[in-house]
């Protein structure tokens, strides 16, 4: 064996130390530190869906919407066609063609005063229009009579309103067309309506006839003023049965002018209810009494409601 100097084994037993005591050190920093103690975490990079088009960054050369689309369909991503034409409904048009204009006072002046005189000659200038309107409807309804429509008219409406008390939108579709049936229906939800027709106070009469197009001159529709003055009750109430208008024992005498169409082309069309003409000079409606909330008193947490309403009750 080699042998050894006393200096040199003095400095190997200093350096013994000192490792002995950077491993002790080392060993006391991970109980010291916790973070030390938790296994590390493993990254592993994943790949994610490659996306077939990217869209383009602020300075690009695809700064308009056509050469973004035009990039787009060379990626092979399908841009939907968005029209910019709303959907129509060919069964019925979307309002009043030349809409009647009822003259003022009607109902309350004499035919035979002078104001009555003036509005018999303004209807017979409206009758040629009207004229040349039912050669048209009966080139494709052969029955239609303006004497016989009236009445026909006035049990169409009749039934339409005793439908929409009952709700049955079924038959309802049947009666007035897919304009009028938003206005009808719109705001009876949680409310239960009482309408009821008692009378006639005059015979009802066609006073307008008109045959409008749409899309083509070959599409038809047939569109009949009708004149009602009656007698009616409605009564209208909350969801928590409450009146909030009219009254089931109220009658009320309500002049009406009311417009049916039909699709003529259609062989199955049918005369249905299209809408109503309010007229300038007809007085406001009466307002619908609404149910409200009326706060109650504030209570101490403390203190019972009989006891609250014994204290504040005046003494005698």
């Amino acid at each position: 064996m080699p042998c050894v100097s006393p200096k040199m084994a003095v400095s190997m037993q200093a350096l013994a130390r000192k490792l002995s005591m950077r491993v002790y050190l080392q060993g006391t920093e991970c109980l010291l530190n916790p973070a030390r103690l938790t296994p590390s975490s493993l990254v592993i990079p994943v790949r994610t869906k490659r996306r077939h088009f990217i869209p383009p960054s602020v300075n690009t050369k695809y700064s308009t919407p056509e050469d973004q689309k035009r990039h787009a369909r060379a990626a092979g991503v399908v841009v939907p066609h968005e029209p910019m034409s709303r959907p129509i409904n060919i069964s019925c048009t979307a309002g009043i063609f030349e809409s009647y204009v009822p003259p003022e006072g009607d109902a309350r002046i004499s035919s035979l005063s002078k104001e009555g005189l003036k509005q018999r000659a303004q209807q017979v200038k409206q009758t040629a229009a009207s004229q040349l309107a039912i050669r048209k409807i009966k080139d494709y309804d052969p029955d239609f009579s303006t004497k016989t429509f009236a009445e026909k008219a006035q049990d169409i409406f009749i039934e339409a309103h005793n439908n929409l008390t009952n709700f049955n939108k079924e038959k309802m579709h049947a009666l007035v067309t897919e304009y009028c049936f938003p206005d009808m229906v719109r705001g009876n939800r949680y409310k239960t309506i009482r309408w009821s027709f008692l009378e006639s106070l005059e015979p009802p009469r066609v006073v307008q006839v008109r045959c409008p197009t749409m899309v083509s001159k070959d599409n038809l529709y047939g569109q009949v003023t009708v004149r009602m003055h009656s007698r009616q009750t409605l009564a209208i109430y909350d969801r928590f049965g409450r009146l909030m208008y009219g009254g089931e024992q109220i009658p009320k005498d309500v002049l009406e002018y009311l417009v049916f169409e039909r699709h003529l082309v259609n062989p199955y069309g049918q005369w249905r209810l299209h809408g109503k003409i309010v007229p300038a000079w007809a007085p406001p409606k009466e307002h619908i009494i609404k149910t409200v909330m009326i706060p109650g008193p504030k209570l101490d947490p403390s203190q019972e409601y009989e006891e609250f309403i014994s204290a504040s009750a005046p003494q005698a």
